[in-house]
């Protein structure tokens, strides 16, 4: 893990989305972070030691989807399927399919495995499969702002973990989507083994892009700030839950991820950024989200 000092940094950005909305001072205590996304060698270690099974392994209650076919109701999780040309980009389906039997373990769906890519990211994993992980090793999730602070890497105001151009000198310094989304990727196409791409100034890898990461915050369609005493990140209660459940998610629960994925592109979801966020039901894992742990200093 990486050890970060305690500060005050301007968090969130007008340039973008409005969830990044506004920029606000905000005060994080020191933490630690882990240096790399947790990965699948990793993860396995975490299941074999304690036999649990991921959300997306567990069988469908029929009872939470009455008038489908019982026979149909079987674990799987959400799977990126490239298109084989130009589509709405309104329409997230064309791309999102349901694969049953995919998870930590098979990726893809049943066929496939992990034996190749212990280390890559664990994928596929819901919030509540992050957090038992996280409390097997003795750590937790970060905060949206530990991740934001950590994922800037020092540099003050700066788009990007590098600064301001998405692609400084023609290169990419982060496993992202390059080409037309969501047909023509011409970068990676897929997770890559953490550590592929440059550090960030703290020394952290993978920052933004390759998966999402779960965070300990409740989502909120704009930053909610705030008072302006320090973030005790490891004993605050989470102010942002009442808010969530009044925008609108009040059955499940929508955590922030930050970080943006593989699947980020410029002409689609340019989200590769230290101050871009996205939110997600707790329940649900999918094939570009992943996590990193993080404890007190």
């Amino acid at each position: 893990m990486v050890l970060l000092p305690g500060g005050t940094f301007r968090m969130g950005s007008d340039e973008f989305y409005p969830d990044e909305r506004p920029v606000h001072e905000r005060t994080v205590a020191a933490f630690a972070l882990d240096r790399y996304e947790v990965t699948n060698a990793q993860y396995a270690e975490f299941v074999d030691a304690t036999g649990y099974v991921t959300v997306a392994e567990r069988p469908l209650d029929p009872a939470e989807f009455p008038g489908v076919d019982p026979a149909e109701l079987v674990p799987g999780a959400m799977v990126f399927t490239p298109t084989a040309g130009p589509v709405d980009l309104r329409q997230w389906r064309n791309w999102w399919r349901w694969q049953p039997g995919a998870s930590w373990r098979h990726p893809f769906g049943p066929d496939s495995g992990i034996d190749d890519r212990l280390q890559h990211p664990v994928v596929h994993v819901a919030f509540e499969d992050a957090t038992a992980y996280a409390e097997w090793a003795g750590l937790r999730l970060p905060t949206e702002a530990e991740h934001e602070y950590a994922a800037r890497g020092g540099l003050v105001g700066a788009r990007f973990a590098w600064g301001d151009e998405p692609y400084p000198g023609g290169e990419a310094l982060a496993n992202s989507w390059l080409g037309r989304f969501p047909y023509d990727n011409q970068g990676v196409g897929g997770t890559a083994p953490v550590g592929s791409y440059p550090a960030n100034g703290y020394g952290l890898y993978d920052m933004t892009g390759n998966v999402w990461e779960w965070t300990s915050d409740y989502y909120t369609p704009r930053h909610v700030q705030l008072s302006d005493a320090p973030v005790d990140p490891g004993r605050r209660t989470n102010l942002l839950a009442a808010a969530s459940a009044q925008e609108g998610f009040p059955n499940i629960p929508r955590r922030v991820l930050k970080g943006g994925s593989h699947l980020c592109s410029p002409d689609y979801c340019l989200r590769f950024r230290p101050a871009a966020r996205s939110p997600q039901a707790e329940d649900t894992g999918q094939s570009h989200i992943g996590f990193r742990c993080a404890r007190d200093a």
